[in-house]
This record gives C-alpha cells, structure tokens and sequence, in this order.
C-alpha cells in the first residue's frame, strides 16, 4: 500500500498538557482554601476578593474549565491526530484556540474575585467572556471537524464520536443559557426568570457535567486504555449502544437537580424516569473500559497509567450509580441541599476525570518528549495520595451530610423539630470538615508531586515538535464497498453522523423544555407579587456579587421539616422577577426564602458585621465590608431600563425617579439603624443588603400591601398585572 509521510503537531499537545498541571495545581490550591474556611470562616481576614462565596465558583471555574477543559484539549489534540491519520487541520487554529481558552480562564480569575458573575452553576462568568468562550469553542469544533474530514482513514473510532458529541452539545447548552441582556460591560440579566430560568439553568448544568466532563473522557477512555493496555476495546457493539443511548438519554437528565421546587411535576418525572435510565448506557461504558483489561492486570500493578485508569473508570461507574440513585424522589429528599452532592461531585472530579487527566499526562509526555518518565516512585505516590485523597475527602462529608440532613428532618414526640436552631446541624458537620480538607491536601500533594515528575520528564527528553508518521495515501473510490452494519457505513459519513448526534441531543430538549421555557402562560401568577424597588434590586445583586446563594437556598420545600423551620414552602409565581433564579443548590446556612420581617434591621447590621454574635457556632464569614463600602447607585437607571425591555412592569419613565425611590427607602433603613446605635451611610452596601433581606418571602405574606412597592406599567389606565381571575390565590 502506498503511504505518504505526515508530521503530527505535538507542540499544541504539549502546551495543553502544561497548562493542565498549572491550572489543576491553582484551581485545587483553591478549592483547599475555601475548604478551610468552612471551619476558620475568617481565614486570610476580611478582604473582599477572598472570601468563601467569591473564591468558590473560582475554584469550580478553575477545576472544571481550565483543569479539565484544558485536560479536554490535551487528549482531543494528541489522539484525533492519530485516530484521524492527519495533522490538525490548522496550526493557526490551534493556537486560537489555546491561547483564547487560556485568556478566557486569566478573566475568569479577575473578574469572579471581583464579584462580576451572574451566579449560574458552571455559567458564572458575565456576557463579555461568555461570547468570548463561544468564539474559542467554535475555533475548536472547526479544527476538530475539518481534521475528521481530512482524516486518511475511512471509519471514525468511537472516540471521535464522543468528541463530536461535545463539540455540538456544549455549544447548544452554552448559547442557550447565556441568553442575557446586557446592563453594562459586566453586569447582565438573564433572558429567563424564575422557575424558566431554574429549568434552563440544569438543562445546562447538568449537560455540562455529561457533555463537558463525560463525554470528552470517554473518548479519551475509549482510546487510551486500548492504547496503554495494548488490548482492542472489549466490544464494538457495546460502544455503540453505549454511545447512542447516552447522549440520547442524558439530555433529559436535569430536571431532577430541582426535585420538590416549584418546577412543574410532570417536568420534575421526566427528569427522574430518564435519570434512572442513565444507568445503562453508563454502566455499558465502564464494563467496555475495564474488560478492556482483561489480561492486563500484571501490568496494572505495575503502570502508573493503567492505575489512574482503572481508578477513573471505577469512580466513573460509582459516580453514574450515584447520580440516578439521588434522582429518586425518596433519595432526593435525604440528600438535596446537603453535602452530599458536594461528595458524589468530587468522587467524579478527583477519580474520574483527575484520573483519567493524570493517566492521559503520564502516557502523553514521554512519549512526545522521546523519553521514559522521570521516577516511577512519584508517580506511584502520586497515584496513591491522590487515591487515599479521595476517599478521605468523600466519605466523611457522605457521612456528616446524612447525618444533617436527617437532623433537619428530626421531630420530638410532641411534635416539635428536635434541632429548630439551625446552627446546631451545621456544628455537627465541621469534624468532617476538617478531615475532608486533610483529604483534598493529600489530593493536591500528590498532584504536585506529580506535576514536578512530569517536568521533570519533559526537562530529561526533548519535544519531538513534528513528529514523522508513515500514513496510508488517501484514496477516494467513486464505488464505496458496501458496509456490513448501518453502523459501520455511517462512521464513514461524518456530517450525517453530526447531524444525527444533534438530532438525538435535540429531541429531549424540546420536549421537556420548550412548554415551561417558551409558553410564558404554563408559568402561574401571584396578583401580590411585585417587582423589587430599587434598592431592593441592588441588594440583591449584591447578594449575587458576594456568592450567597453559595451557601443559603431560596426554596422551601413542601416537607413539614421545611414549613416548620422556614415557613409556607415556595410557589412559582414568587419567582417571576427573579433575573436570575437565587434557588441554590446547598444549605450551608439556612433558607432565606421567608426571613423577610423575621429579624429587625439591626439584626441583620450585627449578622453581616459579626455572624456569631447573633449565631452562637456560625460558619458564615463576616462582611465588614457592607457597612464601608458604597453602590454604584448611578447604574440604578440602567438596570430599570434593562429589565423593563425583559418585560418587568415598571411604569414608564420610572427609570428617571429611580435614584430618588431608591434614597428615600434606603434612608428610611439608615435612620432605623442609627436609632439603634448603627451610623451607616444610605448608600452603602450594607443598606441594601438589609432591604433585599427583608423583602424575601414578604410578597404573599399577610402583610403583602407594601408602602414601598414600585408603580407597574400600565396603558389607557390599564394595570399590567394579572387580573383577579388569570392570578393564582394560594
């Protein structure tokens, strides 16, 4: 057979691979420190940019996009190559897009400390970098695809199609949930509100979870176990049943991060029937993986690639056994809004894709430096700290989490909650904090030393830059041979294969999404409910600003637990000014749905300026901050404007008489605390704090006639609100 010599671009792998080390080193230095802080609140002092909410979407943004993403690339570039017979199909694209995802994780870094996010899980960062991320993977689906199409072979491996899977998923869910209309250069609302935004929000994270930190991985499982194993993957068959079944059901999944909420039932099913479902297809991939194996466990023992694979592809299984076993409504109720799910997404983070990141680091980098890896003794500690890591971090926060959880939920015989004192719940759960931030230390100690081993190893060889590959001559035959399978003729057409896969992904967001999302009416009404005033908006962009929602919820359940605690459970129609959804996804605190009129002002000046003194055992950071520093009220005018052409009934105009209602509720508050011996300036943060606090819940109170509600838009003297008949009474 003729051939013809190419050169594979291994200077783009090995940039990849780099900032895989760097950013995983940075990104977990990150996650320890705001691990401490759960037990030392005030650890590193009171300085604004580094407290707990704000370092903590910072430390998942790292983790995830610049970690992973970056650990994505790595083994995309280094094995499409390979699989594909071809170079990339342009070096000036792989610089795009290195550099590009590089800029946009340095952004990420300045601006979320800052306080600019818009408070999404996964889709923290603002308009600005959310297009920019857009433009970078669009770079990237471009090179990946064209390369396929130059490819020198004529059927596409599995793993080629787990990476066009992400490619078209990730950039669907990502457009989607970052419909937003901007304010200014940083600040945005969200095209979608309340329980829309909610169920958009999970269609996104969730599916970034499966199509960003699953899908990619499994491609790079599908072709590195064979590889490091020198073993063809256990069965073809199964790889496509495992494929199409995954990206088909995955895509339903979502709905049952928002069980019990005020999420539509039939909505909150779906999302558990499918969920459940994700049992198959996932478990199908793992035994692909490990069977895979068979015959090679001498060398397992042995080889530190084949160790952190095996780890991966086991915490994988766990992890997608987990995620439908939570999914069951009875499950749900034990461990939603607890750290439980803190646990379940770490055992996935660190095992799985920490141990298949870690396994593609030490079979990539000899291999394109032309060398041996530096000391096998550190990679075996490696792989054993970050192993025993792991299971120290997991098990006692499973544990302490259940504990709590079943805590909230405890009643005497008289009826009454056993712990009505919220703080006595969380108090329970520091030992486990202690012990869990012991096990992310030893995490990250093993992938220090294992970083310094890698360096080590590229500093011992030398980069084969281009390296030389003996390739079949491409050879286009006008007559095609026929295909045994429908499967085997499709994997040579790769924009039906697309097309196909976007189908399958498309389907059940249409379906599930579409009736809540799109048909506005679907959404009931509260007559009572009313747009926040001014300065209650700003609260809560203050609120969004400093990561609260990090740590307290903004949804009571129906559960008598719940009611007895925090108050009546939470109904959509409370929600349909909320740009965006503040229901959080952990308790760390406790919900603030109905802490509206609960405490006087002065209350809450003393929690923000010192949480123990009105909290005995309180975890929560203090914000001294609040009392110092002052908002930005000349931005109040746009953001009324902005909402209004959301279609938030302001009155027309009130965008000019904003800033005087705005100083005329925020004095009323100053003055109250300066009676109660609190000298606060009417435009500081800590004003508008207190009134976003004090307005939560109060809508369908019996006290919902405010003195400070905002005038609605009206037309020909016709109010905008729902009448009598089209609201909901509760």
């Amino acid at each position: 057979m003729a051939t013809e010599t190419i050169y594979y671009d291994n200077k783009i792998v090995r940039n990849f691979a780099i900032a895989t080390a760097i950013w995983g080193i940075i990104g977990m230095l990150v996650g320890l420190i705001i691990a401490i802080k759960l037990f030392a609140p005030n650890f590193l002092g009171f300085i604004p940019e580094l407290s707990y909410g704000r370092l903590r979407p910072l430390h998942t943004n790292a983790v995830v996009f610049a970690f992973a993403g970056n650990a994505i690339f790595l083994g995309i570039y280094y094995s499409l190559q390979r699989l594909c017979k071809s170079r990339m199909w342009s070096d000036t694209l792989s610089k795009l897009n290195f550099w590009g995802w590089q800029a946009i994780i340095v952004s990420a870094v300045f601006t979320l400390p800052l306080g600019y996010t818009q408070s999404k899980e996964y889709a923290e960062l603002e308009w600005p970098i959310a297009i920019a991320i857009a433009v970078v993977w669009v770079i990237f689906g471009l090179n990946m695809m064209m390369t396929i199409y130059n490819r020198r072979v004529k059927h596409m491996y599995v793993a080629i199609w787990f990476y066009i899977a992400t490619f078209i998923t990730v950039a669907i869910l990502h457009i989607v949930n970052n419909l937003v209309l901007p304010v200014d250069m940083l600040k945005s609302y969200s095209a979608f509100a309340g329980v829309q935004d909610a169920l958009v929000q999970w269609w996104y994270g969730h599916n970034a979870v499966a199509f960003f930190l699953t899908t990619p991985f499994l491609g790079i499982m599908y072709y590195f176990i064979p590889k490091a194993a020198n073993r063809p993957i256990f069965s073809y068959r199964l790889s496509i049943v495992h494929f199409w079944a995954l990206i088909f059901i995955y895509i339903w999944a979502g709905p049952h991060h928002l069980l019990y909420t005020a999420l539509p039932g039939w909505a909150q099913s779906l999302g558990v029937v499918f969920s459940v479902m994700l049992i198959a297809p996932s478990w199908g991939g793992m035994i692909n993986g490990l069977f895979t194996l068979r015959g090679a466990w001498d060398r397992v023992r042995q080889d530190p690639v084949l160790k952190f694979m095996v780890v991966g592809v086991t915490a994988y299984g766990m992890a997608t056994f987990e995620g439908p076993m939570m999914s069951f409504k009875s499950v749900n109720a034990i461990t939603h809004y607890t750290d439980y799910v803190i646990s379940h997404v770490h055992t996935a983070a660190l095992g799985w894709n920490g141990g298949l990141t870690f396994a593609m680091l030490y079979f990539i980098v000899p291999r394109i430096f032309g060398t041996k890896i530096y000391s096998l003794k550190m990679a075996n500690f490696h792989f054993w700290a970050a192993t025993m890591g792991m299971v120290i971090y997991v098990i006692p926060i499973y544990w302490g989490s259940v504990i709590q959880s079943l805590m909230w939920k405890e009643f005497t015989a008289e009826g009454t909650l056993m712990y009505p004192n919220f703080m006595e719940t969380v108090t329970h759960l520091i030992p486990m904090y202690i012990a869990r931030t012991i096990g992310g230390g030893l995490y990250i100690t093993g992938v220090i030393v294992g970083s310094f081993n890698l360096f080590m190893t590229m500093k011992s060889g030398r980069l084969i830059a281009d390296e030389k590959a003996e390739v079949p001559e491409l050879v286009r035959q006008s007559a095609e041979r026929k295909e045994s399978t429908f499967h085997r003729w499709l994997e040579s057409k790769p924009t039906l294969f697309t097309i196909l896969t976007t189908v399958a992904v498309l389907i059940g967001g249409i379906v599930e999404y579409v009736p809540t999302v799109l048909v506005s009416s679907n959404i009931p009404t509260i007559e009572s409910v009313q747009p926040y005033t001014p300065l209650e908006l700003e609260g809560r962009d203050i609120y969004i600003a400093e990561g609260c929602l990090g740590c307290h919820s903004q949804m009571i359940r129906p559960f008598r637990s719940e009611t007895e605690r925090y108050g009546e459970y939470s109904k959509a129609g409370e929600f349909v000014y909320d740009r965006p959804f503040l229901w959080g996804s952990k308790r760390t605190g406790p919900d603030l749905h109905r802490v509206g009129g609960k405490y006087p002002d002065s209350w809450h000046y003393m929690h923000f300026m010192d949480p123990s003194s009105t909290s005995p055992g309180s975890i929560m950071p203090a914000y001294p901050w609040f009392a110092t520093q002052n908002t930005r009220v000349e931005s109040i005018p746009a953001k009324i404007r902005t909402l209004q052409r959301l279609g938030v009934p302001y009155a027309d105009g009130f965008d000019q008489q904003a800033i005087d209602h705005y100083r005329e509720q925020a004095e009323a508050i100053a003055q109250g605390l300066a009676d109660s011996g609190f000298e606060v300036s009417w435009d500081s943060k800590m004003v508008a704090m207190i009134a976003y606090m004090q307005r939560l819940g109060t809508d369908i109170s019996a006290n919902a006639d405010r003195a400070d509600v905002v005038p609605l838009r009206t037309s020909a003297g016709a109010s905008n609100e729902p009448s009598t008949a089209e609201a909901v009474s509760y």
